[in-house]
């Protein structure tokens, strides 16, 4: 395995960051080898960036851009099972992990990196989809951020009504069949999104962005998840769900045609959670940071409000 901090492919190609993007390879506790993605500059602070399922660090090159004219640096990481990051060994284009417990690992292994490169304080959370519900975890951990902004975050999963009354009994029988590594039923490999009613984004240019980077380096691309992420992603979402919310300033934003994960569960934990403000995007689907131009300044002068006045932690 390599050591810390060897260098680690950089997409730059597709990314469309800042100037001076990089990454490094590091490791999990339990030996997952992880990419982390950093553009290093930035005189305010830096946006650590907690990607959701599927994504990957150059995804978020434009929003690196944004933050970087804004003044801030930003990292972000390929998490374990997606990227370019360790893939599950029985099937690497699918979502896996046994435990949300392993994303903790993932964290510890990030944070570890910031402290090292010494990015600049103060550290804000940024946390979309999945990347919302390891990053409300994180927040319960004491990760040494000062606030943490949470774009459509996981708190609960969308499923259609036969799904959901099904789904008790086929995580129970997963196991004892042996399909706890099959893929989560309606799921299977990874297959090209098409634009029109896609559950992701209103606008075409940031689609074909997405896309675009996926064509170029299919090596980035991931299917859908296994039974047993499933059961694990929704015991986290349950587990976190019974928690007192951590006391720290908080955002959190989703759009009215959001397809992806519950509205209602974001809605129930920013109700609970006295530091935290809820943006609702009119028209917005999962993907606010890469919506159209007006939803996506929006959300990005939100986060930025609740960035600007945070001291260092």
């Amino acid at each position: 395995m390599p050591e810390p901090f060897s260098d680690a492919p950089f997409l730059a190609d597709v990314a469309e960051g800042p100037e001076g993007g990089r990454a490094v390879w590091t490791q999990a506790a339990d030996g997952t080898r992880l990419r982390i993605g950093v553009w290093p500059d930035g005189a305010k602070g830096t946006v650590v960036m907690l990607p959701g399922r599927t994504e990957y660090i150059e995804k978020y090159g434009r929003v690196a851009a944004d933050f970087a004219a804004a003044g801030y640096a930003m990292a972000a990481i390929d998490w374990r099972g997606q990227g370019l990051s360790d893939r599950p060994q029985h099937r690497r284009d699918m979502g896996h992990v046994v435990s949300f417990d392993e994303y903790r690992e993932d964290v510890t292994a990030l944070v570890d990196v910031l402290i090292r490169l010494n990015l600049p304080r103060p550290w804000h959370m940024l946390a979309h989809s999945m990347g919302g519900c390891i990053g409300l975890r994180a927040l319960h951990d004491g990760a040494p951020v000062a606030t943490a902004a949470f774009s459509a975050p996981m708190w609960g999963i969308k499923m259609t009504p036969f799904l959901k009354s099904i789904s008790t009994i086929v995580l129970g029988l997963a196991e004892p069949l042996g399909l706890d590594t099959s893929f989560a039923p309606t799921t299977g490999p990874y297959t090209p999104m098409a634009f029109d009613d896609n559950p992701l984004t209103a606008d075409r240019d940031q689609f074909d962005y997405m896309m675009r980077q996926t064509q170029m380096h299919p090596a980035l691309t991931l299917g859908g998840p296994s039974v047993r992420w499933v059961k694990a992603a929704l015991e986290e979402c349950a587990a976190l769900m019974e928690m007192a919310p951590p006391d720290l300033p908080a955002l959190a934003m989703v759009g009215t045609r959001e397809r992806v994960v519950e509205i209602g569960a974001i809605e129930a934990r920013a109700a609970s959670w006295p530091s935290c403000d809820l943006l609702v995007l009119e028209g917005a689907e999962h993907e606010l940071l890469m919506e159209t131009p007006e939803r996506r300044a929006q959300a990005f002068e939100a986060v930025l409000r609740l960035f600007q006045n945070a001291k260092a932690v």
